[in-house]
């Protein structure tokens, strides 16, 4: 048999799943021959609208424009961490929860 358990097979299997989406874009070269190759999708819509629709004038315009592209990226990994500690306290509090109730039903009446 081997050492490793089924969950940490599975957890390896989707760690290495995920490297491989971040490498290789890069590593087949599909950002070749742009100028900026990894753009969001909003960048690249607006790019598209205004090469089909030059004339177009947005609905709206943002509440707070970042001055720079690295404070906006900033706010941008500060968001994704806030949620993901959002995320990650939620699922602690779920499985605390469930171990307390399973240690509850197993305890002896006193």
């Amino acid at each position: 048999m081997s050492s490793m358990s089924k969950n940490a097979k599975i957890n390896t299997l989707l760690l290495l799943l995920v490297a491989a989406l971040a490498v290789l874009p890069i590593a087949l070269g599909l950002g070749e021959g742009k100028e900026e190759p990894f753009t969001g999708a909003d960048a690249q819509a607006e790019a598209a609208i205004t090469e089909l629709q030059p004339d177009y004038e947005p609905w709206f315009s943002p509440l707070y424009e970042p001055p720079s592209d690295e404070v906006e990226s900033a706010l941008f990994a500060l968001q994704a961490a806030l949620g993901a500690g959002v995320l990650a306290y939620y699922f602690g509090v779920r499985k605390g929860r469930r171990q307390g109730a399973a240690a509850a039903a197993t305890a002896p009446e006193a």
